[in-house]
């Protein structure tokens, strides 16, 4: 999805300056650019949450536009209120479609692993993202890996995937992506003794039912 984002340079500072552009829905950012001077602006905060909420989120390429200016952007960094969470600030890059940049996307696993269904593990996520490089126009929304092989005890790295065209994988091959593990010991016996009680709430329960109708036959 192409997102065009209207934004207008910043004139005022400081303090009082920013509380009235947030009290306006928006919010102060500042553009960088190679080779160019960085640019304060000023982006409405609906905007920025558009984005956010995209299949590619704070890795989206949009344009942001200003004056008569129109330039290929992504977010750079998000500061927020430590307190209440609120967005404060914006940090865009400016982006050339014909560079390499580098990112980090989101790891999903698809298909149910032979551990888990079959052998009673579990699968431990050990790593959500990975790095890499691309040209902008290359960046996939996420990396699938499928893990639908693994046995207990065996794990998916990083050196095990294979990348889309024109993407390089650039984080640690040796680094652990998922791994399918066996329940802790105090999992288990927990769950033999929620077994032991259900079994036992039960069996008064029969021999109630038993005691009545040997009363009745007595009648």
């Amino acid at each position: 999805m192409d997102f065009t984002i209207k934004a207008e340079k910043r004139e005022a500072f400081g303090k009082n300056a920013s509380r009235r552009i947030r009290k306006e829905g928006k919010i102060p950012a500042i553009l960088y650019g190679e080779g160019t001077s960085n640019i304060p602006l000023i982006m409405a905060k609906k905007d920025i949450f558009k984005i956010l909420k995209s299949e590619s989120g704070e890795n989206t390429i949009f344009k942001v536009v200003f004056d008569s200016e129109k330039r290929d952007t992504m977010i750079k960094e998000l500061q927020r209120d430590p307190t209440t969470d609120e967005l404060l600030h914006a940090d865009l890059i400016q982006i050339a479609m014909d560079k390499v940049l580098r990112v980090s996307v989101p790891i999903v696993p698809v298909g149910e692993a032979i551990g888990v269904k079959a052998e009673e593990g579990f699968i431990n996520f050990m790593t959500r993202e990975v790095e890499l490089e691309c040209l902008p126009g290359n960046i996939p929304e996420h990396i699938e890996i499928d893990v639908s092989n693994l046995h207990l005890h065996q794990s998916l790295k990083v050196g095990d995937v294979a990348p889309p065209e024109g993407v390089k994988i650039i984080s640690d091959p040796a680094t652990v992506l998922v791994l399918i593990e066996v329940p802790h010991k105090e999992e288990v016996e927990a769950k033999e003794v929620e077994e032991e009680i259900i079994s036992e709430e039960k069996e008064p329960e029969v021999i109630k039912k038993e005691k009545v109708e040997e009363e009745e036959e007595k009648e």
